[in-house]
Order: structure tokens, then sequence, then C-alpha cells
């Protein structure tokens, strides 16, 4: 430690809570994504390509709820959680981004 530094206490809780907070947002935001989805893909006379898009919307979701979940179990079992593998947050943002994808494109 260099002279004139100090040491900054940190509350441990806060920081987990909030990205445990976080998460479950995103959670329920692509839970919204996806059911939209479905509803378009299943509004009036559903096609092959819309369920296969609805499919794939309910996989990615399925995909990033597990993510997540893990995350936030990781987030509560330890004082200090361990950073997020970055193979864990490159596949969370590929089935956000590719879930947004696939909505957009059912509801337009």
């Amino acid at each position: 430690m260099t002279a004139g530094a100090r040491t900054v206490d940190r509350d441990p809780g806060l920081q987990p809570e909030r990205t445990r907070l976080a998460w479950r947002r995103t959670t329920l935001s692509a839970a919204v994504a996806t059911v939209l989805a479905l509803k378009a893909a299943l509004h009036g006379t559903p096609s092959a390509a819309g369920v296969l898009a609805g499919a794939v919307c309910c996989a990615l979701w399925l995909a990033f709820l597990g993510i997540a979940h893990s995350r936030v179990r990781a987030l509560t079992t330890t004082p200090r959680p361990p950073a997020l593998a970055p193979r864990r947050a490159t596949a969370a943002v590929l089935c956000a981004a590719a879930l947004a994808v696939c909505a957009a494109v059912l509801v337009l």
C-alpha cells in the first residue's frame, strides 16, 4: 500500500444484492419478450415458421434462465462470489440479443 492510500471498507451485501436484482429484472424482461413473441407467433393462423421462431424464443429464454439462476445462486450462497466466467457472460449476452432479435421479428 502506498503512502496516502487508504483501505475502503465496503458493505459485502450491497453489490451482490444489486447484481442479483439486476439478473432477476433481466430474466423477467426476457420472459415478457418470450410471452409476447409466442402470442404474436400463435395469433390468428399460426405458421410453421412462427411456431419455430416461438420455440427458439422459449429455448433461448430457458438457456438465459439457467445462466441467471446459477449466477443468483452463486451470489446468495457465498460471502464473496466469484467473478462471472467470460464464457457464461458471453452466453448470457448472446441469449439476450438473440431473444430480442427473434421476438422483434415475430412482433413486427
